[in-house]
């Protein structure tokens, strides 16, 4: 069977599958040379959007600590106060001169108010060092009210031991004396009964 002949101009097909391909191929087209989709990127911004109209907003300000953290608020010295001349750090310097005299008057003094009076007496100094000075300076304050407390506690124990000692030993006094007249008066009278002078032992001439 033959094949029926073909209108005029389109000549005879070579490929088998030529009365299929009725429409030619569309025609090619090099893909632009950057972006997607044919459109060039985007100047600036992140992923792929312009940035906003007003800008983005200004860096945080460095603080120099990690994590972006701030640093901790300066303490300063005793009382929110910073360390300055009229301050005193008990780590050594600072402070004026006056308050570290009236400070050291409190400290020493009442060490040496209780060697001296044997304990009794140690709050003297601490005492007048509040009171000269600790009106106008919360810190000699702070610090005398400190040495006050403790001298205090220790002049009353030091009261009170010597109470219970004079007590206790004025008791074992009295117990002794006691004895030793009883026994030596018995000894003495055993001696006479014998027709045997006796001296008494640990006596003085009072009476001559």
């Amino acid at each position: 069977m033959t094949e029926p002949p073909r209108p005029p101009g389109e000549g005879q097909p070579s490929d088998p599958t030529e009365p299929f391909n009725q429409y030619p191929p569309p025609p090619y087209n090099p893909p632009p040379a950057s972006g997607a989709g044919g459109y060039p990127p985007p100047s600036s911004g992140s992923g792929g959007y312009p940035p906003p109209a007003g800008g983005f907003p200004p860096p945080p300000p460095s603080s120099g600590a990690p994590y972006g953290q701030q640093p901790p608020p300066s303490s300063g010295g005793p009382y929110g106060q910073p360390y300055g001349a009229s301050q005193y750090n008990p780590q050594g310097g600072g402070g004026s001169n006056e308050d570290r005299t009236w400070i050291l008057v409190a400290h020493f003094g009442g060490a040496a108010g209780a060697f001296i009076t044997g304990g009794v007496a140690g709050w003297i100094a601490p005492l007048v060092a509040m009171l000269a000075r600790g009106n106008q300076s919360p810190l000699v304050r702070s610090e005398a009210v400190k040495a006050l407390n403790f001298q205090l506690l220790w002049a009353i124990i030091a009261i009170v031991g010597y109470i219970l000692t004079c007590i206790v030993v004025g008791f074992v006094v009295a117990i002794a004396a006691w004895l030793i007249a009883s026994i030596i008066g018995v000894i003495a009278g055993v001696k006479a009964a014998n027709n045997e002078p006796y001296k008494y032992p640990m006596t003085v001439s009072l009476i001559k």
